[in-house]
């Protein structure tokens, strides 16, 4: 009992950790491409056999061309779930979440900075942390009333 247990919490834990990654379409297995929201069993199986009878995909009109049922938008959604094809994303795919808001935080990091050189420090600022901290001791009081 013990032992299956610890079996269904790695393959748990192992399972989690497909769902973070990319994973190359030349290079995963079953599993890691089951890991790809939109790609059941059956589709990671078509990849696998295209890829051993024809060999690796070149690149992702390659990859759509000879698997069935993956088009232009199925691809698309693939490449936003972490899906690559030689390591590259699909062109004109969104990027994934956290990279996208790395990328916004910068320019705005860059923007303040430009803005407190060519202009002096304005009391709008100043004045938002401290509406702010209100508005955090008002929720906390109405969450304690609550209870």
């Amino acid at each position: 009992m013990f032992k299956k247990l610890m079996f269904a919490m790695l393959a748990l834990l192992a399972a989690s950790g497909f769902a973070f990654a990319d994973v190359d379409v030349n290079k995963g297995d079953q599993a890691a491409l089951d890991g790809i929201k939109g790609i059941g069993p059956a589709k990671s199986k078509a990849i696998i056999e295209e890829r051993t009878k024809n060999g690796s995909f070149k690149d992702w009109a390659d990859f759509e061309k000879r698997v069935k049922g993956i088009g232009e938008k199925n691809s698309t959604k693939l490449s936003e779930a972490g899906l690559t094809v030689n390591g590259q994303a699909k062109a004109g795919a969104a990027a994934k979440p956290a990279a996208s808001a790395e990328k916004a935080s910068k320019p705005a990091k860059a923007d303040k900075a430009a803005a407190s050189a060519s202009a002096p420090a304005a009391p709008a600022p100043a004045a938002a942390p401290a509406s702010a901290s209100a508005s955090a001791k008002a929720s906390a009081s109405a969450k304690e009333t609550k209870k």
